[in-house]
């Protein structure tokens, strides 16, 4: 069995800091804290766990943190968590016989990262992270913010997750002040902080200004391919925010230049022809995002390659004439989502129809969207 560091940088965390350290401390060999200028507890609880808890002084770059904290390992693996971070009980089951299965010539792991969820606590949000990390290969974090780890030698691929469970707001604007104190100091952003730094400005609701820095990373030929497939992706909803639909459209089928079609791609394809009431279109393209296998590289929203394809093929079939197709697709999605409230609102419509002579003149329609 394989040796593990859990290695942590930390700032006021005393909320959540207990829940992420029960749910992994007696899965790792060793747990390394460092703390970046805390006033709470966030320490004194951590020293419940460990002896090891570091200070670290802050220098805006998130990269610096993490190598100091990975420079203080010992086992064979580090392995990385925010304190926010949680392995769920039958994660912990999973993670033990990843532990106890591994080869020790594993260099990297990757491992699932859920970060969103619907209201039924279903991941709606989920991309693959390098999660365990041979200590000897050497691996170093590289960038200030959004600081990542390129993937490099024996990769191993688990689905064993790490959920992301979010306390608060935190600090909304501390990514943004990053990359533009990066801009003010260096002139300029590698292509993976342009493609974060666009990211951060459509959170800031400056769409104009994050589709220029979108149009920029898509032209540079550096860059991971499955960041650029996002970018196409929300490139194109900039400019639905922004009332330019053909921009948009420009935009999702740039996507195509880096790999086939991806599910998100297709539903916001679908999406668009749907708004314009071009339902044939919208059948082949939900249809298309079923036909996705969902990859691993890039971030996925697993909602995409079923659940909202199957609900937008049911709005279309209705349109189309053809009810009882509609009705399928609707099942279909609850088989997926059983309560949730646009399937249930379906299956009374639906129900509302019957013995209606023209249930497809019906003024209303069923409800494509999610909850």
């Amino acid at each position: 069995m394989v040796t593990i560091s859990l290695c942590m940088i930390v700032k006021n965390e005393e909320a959540v800091l207990p829940r992420c350290l029960h749910s992994v401390s007696h899965l790792v060999d060793e747990i390394i804290i460092v703390d970046t200028g805390s006033a709470d507890r966030t320490k004194e609880i951590a020293r419940q766990y460990t002896q090891m808890v570091y200070d670290f002084s802050w220098q805006d770059d998130f990269s610096l943190a993490r190598n100091f904290a990975f420079s203080k390992a010992s086992m064979e693996y580090c392995m990385w968590l925010d304190a926010d971070d949680v392995l769920k009980e039958t994660d912990q089951a999973s993670f033990f016989s990843l532990k106890a299965s591994l080869s020790p010539d594993t260099d990297m792991v990757m491992m699932p990262y859920h970060t969103a969820f619907d209201s039924f606590g279903n991941p709606q949000f989920t991309c693959y992270r390098e999660r365990l990390l041979r200590r000897e290969a050497g691996f170093r974090w590289e960038g200030a913010v959004h600081e990542a780890i390129v993937p490099a030698g024996k990769i191993v691929y688990n689905d064993t997750a790490i959920t992301h469970q979010k306390e608060g707001p935190g600090d909304p604007d501390r990514n943004l002040r990053i990359f533009e104190k990066l801009l003010r100091e260096k002139g300029g952003l590698s292509p993976r902080e342009q493609f974060y730094y666009a990211r951060e400005l459509t959170y800031h609701g400056r769409d104009e200004e994050a589709a220029q820095v979108f149009t920029r990373f898509l032209e540079c030929e550096e860059g991971w391919v499955e960041n650029k497939i996002q970018a196409s992706l929300d490139l194109a909803q900039c400019f639905m925010r922004l009332q330019k639909p053909e921009q948009a459209l420009s935009a999702l089928l740039e996507s195509f230049r880096f790999g086939p079609p991806r599910a998100e791609i297709a539903c916001e394809l679908g999406r668009l022809f749907q708004e314009r009431s071009q339902f044939s279109c919208t059948v082949f393209w939900y249809e298309t995002a079923l036909s996705c296998p969902q990859g691993s590289g890039g971030f996925v929203l697993p909602d995409c390659y079923g659940f909202l394809p199957y609900l937008g093929l049911c709005l279309c079939w209705y349109h189309l004439g053809d009810v009882e197709k509609a009705k399928e697709y609707n099942d279909l999605a609850g088989n997926l989502k059983p309560q949730d409230p646009a399937v249930l609102y379906n299956r009374a419509f639906f129900s509302s129809l019957s013995g209606k002579a023209n249930p497809e003149k019906d003024e209303r329609s069923p409800d494509s969207r999610s909850c």
